[in-house]
């Protein structure tokens, strides 16, 4: 199979692979949208809002193990299929389809097990717990089949099909937006309606990546025992760093929502409906990231530095002109957005506080998703998971409390986003330092260490893991 992304323009492909990558996962936001929209035209609006919130920080949380796993794949199917090792690629495509399954399922019984534990920690109380509740244990058995779509819909990132990897999530959103309006107001379901409309909607996620990778591309090869454990180890060493990174920011999304839970319903209400907002509005930054992956990964393959470093410049560069974008139709359409929501008071407040004055800031998370997806790519996922987890700690809870000692709800809501500046930042300078690295094509770790300021050296690990080239082999 010959890599798509080792020549012709990256800004070309950065905007096909993001466009139709944003595309289908814009949808499967909007589906999620949908969801709360739907039930805030309920009697029970604050309470069904305020529940899907907790419900979904749950979810996040499981989430975060799939994304993880899917990064694993990209991390190394990937760099195989840039080297030319098809038969290689097959054998990890099989692999990590299996462990996905295998870890997805484990993590789906421990959280169905303890989620009324798990909402008391939120700080969800009387009918707002008992319906989140009813939401989750619905939604947390279809954990496997959402996370065997994201593997699938990485595989398919990884060979260059952006048109089928958008269709794993589209699809899946369509089913959910369609089944939503009939199960909770044609069945009279209410909340359970819409827990089911997400379940078919995840079957349907896992059925279309899989028809891609086995039908379409022929990727799945022939499983067997000795490989199976062997390659556990080395989709371990991505995936565990990189599910780390993962959960750090629902589990930072966990403390908000616990302390956005002391300002009653309202506020709860409030940052639920913003943070279905937000990946819609900002769907093509976090579409970017997962295509820098995949295109650094195959350059990398064929040892070309220099299209690696314009990869991350240019991705900075579209993140920054997509912020904006997102910025002014956000400002421009707060009003319709409080209306369609029916939202009032507090609820109403919060909303066009983000959408007119904080959302610039998601630039900076934009761009530390991106350098994040360039070390994961490049065998130094643990950067990843420093980065994002001193963003949901030190770049997170100071800022949240002094918000919330000051200001309240929107002072909580306004800390959050701060943090993310300088982690941000600072994860580009790093992302390109680690591309000077690898691109050298050392044959030891130790033959370039000169190459770099010994702090540096000491954070990317370099000198006690092994050079990522040889791994890509």
């Amino acid at each position: 199979m010959q890599p798509k992304f080792v020549t012709g323009s990256l800004l070309r492909h950065l905007l096909v692979m993001t466009g139709t990558g944003a595309l289908g996962l814009v949808a499967i936001f909007v589906g999620d949208l949908a969801n709360i929209y739907f039930l805030s035209l309920l009697d029970e609006r604050q309470a069904l809002v305020a529940a899907v919130g907790y419900a979904s920080t749950v979810l996040m949380l499981t989430i975060g193990i799939g994304i993880g796993l899917a990064i694993a794949s990209t991390s190394l199917i990937s760099p195989a299929l840039g080297a030319g090792r098809n038969v290689r690629a097959r054998r990890l495509t099989a692999n990590a389809h299996l462990w996905t399954v295998a870890v997805s399922a484990f993590l789906a019984l421990v959280v169905w097990l303890t989620i009324p534990q798990l909402l008391d920690l939120l700080g969800a109380t009387g009918r707002t717990h008992e319906l989140a509740v009813t939401y989750l244990s619905i939604a947390v058995p279809a954990l496997p089949p959402l996370a065997l779509g994201m593997t699938s819909s990485a595989v398919l990132r990884s060979v260059g099909d952006a048109r089928r990897a958008m269709n794993v999530t589209l699809f899946g959103a369509i089913a959910n937006v369609v089944l939503d309006p009939i199960l909770i107001f044609g069945f009279d379901l209410g909340i359970v309606g819409a827990a089911w409309a997400s379940v078919l909607a995840r079957v349907t996620v896992m059925a279309v990546g899989l028809y891609g990778v086995v039908v379409v591309h022929k990727m799945m090869g022939r499983p067997k025992v000795q490989t199976f454990i062997a390659d556990g180890w080395l989709l371990a060493a991505v995936a565990l760093p990189a599910v780390a990174t993962n959960l750090a920011t629902p589990v930072a999304n966990a403390y908000i929502t616990a302390v956005m839970s002391t300002h009653g319903d309202a506020a709860v209400a409030a940052w639920t409906i913003i943070g279905r907002i937000m990946p819609v509005a900002f769907g093509v930054v976090f579409a970017l990231s997962g295509v820098v992956g995949p295109i650094i990964g195959q350059n990398y393959g064929a040892r070309d530095k220099a299209r690696m470093h314009e990869t991350l410049r240019l991705a900075v560069w579209v993140t920054g002109g997509f912020t904006v974008g997102a910025w002014l139709l956000l400002a421009v359409t707060a009003p319709f957005i409080v209306s369609q929501f029916r939202a009032d008071g507090e609820t109403a407040d919060l909303i066009y506080l983000f959408c007119r004055w904080l959302s610039p800031l998601f630039f900076f998370l934009g761009i530390l998703f991106v350098a994040n997806a360039s070390f994961n790519t490049l065998g130094r996922a643990h950067i990843s998971t420093a980065l994002n987890w001193g963003r949901a700690t030190l770049g997170t809870v100071p800022f949240v409390l002094a918000g919330d000692h000051y200001a309240g709800a929107a002072g909580v809501l306004t800390g959050q986003m701060i943090g993310a500046i300088f982690f941000g930042t600072i994860a580009v300078f790093l992302g390109h330092r680690l591309i000077d690295y690898v691109g050298e094509g050392a044959a030891t770790p130790a033959a370039a260490n000169g190459r770099l300021d010994p702090a540096i050296n000491r954070f990317l690990g370099i000198g006690a893991a092994q050079n990522p080239a040889k791994k890509a082999g």
